[in-house]
């Protein structure tokens, strides 16, 4: 598939109040250069600050999906990115002169039509698309939540919620092409039920809220004076309950326009990604936060894949970074157990060290005796002290720290390691550590030959000698 990348001919402006703030918001369009993304800017902050529009950036999904960098913030982001997505935009700058993005009507209706307004234009660089060919998935199994991408030759999605509602149960909507978004999709209001309308009120949200941007939905016999109620908690006239079970006095666009609403929910947030995807996208009961960790597995895939077409060179005749004796002052690992020799690269998100095997090596004499093969599980343990390093590298005092894996998952082994390989490990970060929590990719290399790879959680935790 080939694609010009697309951003908008001219800027748009619009100004609508934010749904949790309740306050008017200024948000303008304007056209980005080849490769830009998404970025949104905080007119409103002193300097305006960037935050791009990317997985990892996402801080809050409680009521929609809030992105944070550099500890600015900004709300409600979905619906404006379901927009650009639904339209194939790929580059846009979007500027917000508020902390969320305008509600406006509850659906990507008003933006799209502002986009078409400015227009759209075709830019020179080609789209560069992630193909999918791996199954990739998110589920909570607590709560019945399965998001799926599989692999196809274009991008669709296909929709499933229930919420075990007689007004609200089983709801599918399906999107075959991207390019029906607009007619199909971009109108779908969000949704909320009425016993959710005084909670939320008083945790302080839905401040923005109105019958024009939200269907309310009544899933139980509610009395004409708790509506009543309600409505003066939201300074909103006095209004009757229809015979459908939908608080407002007009009708739903579409027989299935809850499920639709999630559809562009799933839209805005795998924008995220941060490049255009390739695959089906299969979604049962997603939500904000399924959504986002959807994005992020994606991110992490895309990362893997630029990372595996990067093999490292070792040139013997350089002085490593770290020799023996450097890398025994921040690992406690001793003989026979300490499984990295050198340190040959090192900077704040990855790391490359080696393993010189020889058939001196303990654990030879007994795997294999005739065929001396190292073990996989010493594979990963050398993997994973070349990480600790990287970890330790994190922090100012190391020696005072201790690596401790929590999990190591998708190990491949694609090739025997054997006596007088020299293996390098190459690893780098797929997250920014959080609360002492680092996530890394692993690879080992012998020459040009890929000989493992996975991923490798740990945590960094003080020694108690040091405390």
């Amino acid at each position: 598939m080939s694609h010009k990348q697309r951003t908008i001919k001219k800027p748009v402006s619009l100004t609508g109040r934010g749904l949790h703030s309740g306050i008017d918001v200024q948000i303008s369009f304007k056209p980005a250069p080849e490769n830009h993304g998404f970025k949104f800017i905080r007119t409103d902050i002193e300097g305006s600050p960037v935050i791009n529009a990317l997985a990892e950036n996402v801080v809050d999904t409680s009521r929609g999906t809030t992105l944070e960098q550099n500890g600015v913030r900004i709300a409600t982001i979905e619906h404006v990115l379901a927009a650009f997505s639904g339209l194939e935009i790929d580059n846009a700058l979007i500027e917000v002169k508020g902390p969320e993005a305008p509600i406006m009507g509850g659906s990507s209706k008003r933006f799209v039509d502002a986009i078409l307004e400015a227009g759209i234009q075709e830019q020179n660089k080609e789209r560069d698309y992630f193909r999918i060919t791996e199954k990739i998935a998110f589920s909570d199994e607590e709560n019945g939540v399965d998001l799926m991408v599989y692999p196809d030759d274009h991008l669709s999605y296909n929709v499933l919620i229930d919420y075990n509602s007689k007004i609200l149960g089983n709801q599918y909507a399906i999107l075959n092409e991207v390019s029906d978004f607009a007619e199909e999709v971009s109108a779908c209001r969000t949704f909320v039920f009425f016993h959710e309308l005084e909670t939320l009120a008083k945790q302080g949200l839905i401040k923005g809220g109105d019958l024009d941007n939200a269907i309310i939905i009544m899933d139980r016999v509610v009395d004409q004076s708790e509506v009543d109620r309600v409505a003066d908690l939201f300074n909103k006239p006095h209004i009757k309950v229809n015979s459908e079970g939908i608080l407002n006095n007009i009708k739903l666009r579409y027989p299935n326009e809850p499920a639709r609403h999630k559809l562009l929910d799933i839209m805005g947030d795998i924008a995220l990604v941060g490049q255009p995807i390739i695959g089906k996208v299969v979604a049962t009961r997603p939500g904000h936060h399924a959504n986002t960790e959807l994005a992020k597995k994606i991110r992490q895939e895309i990362k893997k894949l630029k990372l595996k077409s990067q093999i490292p060179v070792y040139d013997p005749t350089q002085t490593p970074v770290l020799d023996i004796l450097q890398i025994k002052k921040m690992l406690p690992h001793r003989y026979p157990f300490l499984l990295v020799d050198k340190i040959i690269h090192l900077d704040e998100t990855s790391i490359v060290g080696l393993k010189n095997l020889t058939f001196n090596e303990t654990f030879f004499q007994g795997h294999f005796p005739e065929e001396p093969v190292m073990p996989g599980v010493l594979q990963i343990e050398a993997m994973a002290q070349v990480g600790g390093v990287l970890v330790l590298n994190q922090v100012e005092d190391p020696e005072n720290y201790s690596t401790y894996f929590l999990k190591i998952d998708k190990v491949k082994f694609k090739r025997k390691v054997i006596p007088g390989d020299t293996v390098l490990f190459k690893l780098s970060m797929t997250q920014p550590m959080r609360r002492s929590i680092i996530t890394m990719f692993g690879q080992g290399f012998v020459g040009d030959k890929l000989v493992l790879e996975g991923e490798i959680t740990a945590s960094v935790v003080r020694n108690k000698v040091s405390e």
